[in-house]
């Protein structure tokens, strides 16, 4: 698998050796030819420790930038994101104006966006895609804006980048990543509208159940009341009957002492009739039409007396409910 990645790498680095004449055209120095066969081979951290000797034994500026460039790649796919870019900006210091000074923005955004600063590195990036003609580094530098806006999670803006790619340069290296992406970007849009439609129905449905509860509380309130009305009314409607018997009661008490009052008044009289006749009859009997008025009066007074402890009995536990009420 390393001989495959190398193959692409290698080849990178002949097209690059092609575009440094002011450097190539004299004899590399062992270290940094070295360093960039080890870079070729996917050996970062080997690559940067041969790559630092032909720094450090650099014979002049452009050599040093050389050496640099190299390292800051080396870094760069080793992951030392911060280091790429400390050897990048001391690159730019060294050969301000040198051809590989022109690939720094490129790279540093690519640092960039692997730290996690997307928007400083789609700063870099713009200013790298305007400044270079050739096609294929446009659409590099193009991808990584769209990665840096898709990291942003500005999907719409990064869709258009990558259908750019695709639209305008066909034959670019990028050209699959950029369709991947889209497949990606549009997988993305329909799981968000789908969370945003599950999103929706759970709080309808909470909002279903609150209402389901909120009913339910009112129903059983009504009933409540309900049931308190329904009560009240029947304790009203006892109360009333009561309230007629007893003005039965009363009434047949009324009549029956009045029918008493008018038996003792006849039995005074009868007393009187049957102490007026003793010395004439001494022997005989009490006249029996005086005896039969007097059981009729016992009985009569008896009722009488019956129907009045009823009367004060239901008085009593009419009180009593009243009371409790």
């Amino acid at each position: 698998m390393n001989n495959k990645r190398s193959l692409p790498i290698f080849l990178c680095i002949l097209v690059l050796l092609c575009l440094s004449p002011g450097i190539y055209a004299q004899n590399l120095s062992a270290s940094l030819e070295r360093g960039i066969e080890l870079y070729g081979a996917g050996q970062w951290r080997d690559s940067v420790a041969e790559l630092r000797r032909a720094q450090a034994n650099a014979k002049n500026p452009a050599e040093k930038a050389e050496a640099l460039y190299w390292i800051s790649l080396a870094e760069l796919a080793a992951g030392e994101y911060e280091a790429a870019i400390r050897d990048m900006d001391e690159l730019l210091s060294a050969a301000p104006s040198g051809i590989r000074s022109a690939e720094v923005p490129y790279n540093k955004g690519r640092a960039l966006y692997f730290l996690g600063q997307y928007n400083e590195a789609i700063v870099l990036l713009k200013n790298y895609h305007d400044a270079v003609s050739e096609a294929s580094r446009k659409a590099s530098s193009l991808y990584w804006i769209g990665e840096c806006l898709y990291a942003l999670g500005q999907l719409d803006q990064a869709h258009d980048i990558f259908v750019q790619i695709m639209d305008e340069y066909p034959q670019s290296p990028k050209y699959e990543a950029a369709s991947y992406r889209i497949a990606l970007i549009n997988q993305k849009k329909i799981e968000t509208e789908l969370l945003a439609i599950l999103k929706w129905s759970h709080e309808e449905s909470l909002r279903t159940v609150e209402e389901y509860q909120r009913r339910e509380r009112s129903y059983d309130q009504a009933i409540i009341a309900y049931q308190k009305r329904i009560a009240d009314m029947l304790k009203d409607t006892r109360m009333a009957d009561l309230e007629n018997s007893n003005a039965e009661y009363r009434r047949r008490i009324s009549e029956l002492e009045a029918r008493l009052a008018a038996a003792e008044a006849a039995l005074s009289e009868a007393n009187i009739t049957i102490e007026g006749m003793k010395p004439a009859q001494s022997s005989a009997a009490p006249p029996r039409t005086s005896s039969e008025k007097m059981i009729k009066l016992l009985s009569l007074k008896s009722t009488a007396l019956d129907l009045r402890n009823d009367l004060a009995a239901r008085q009593s536990g009419s009180g009593t409910s009243g009371g409790m009420r």
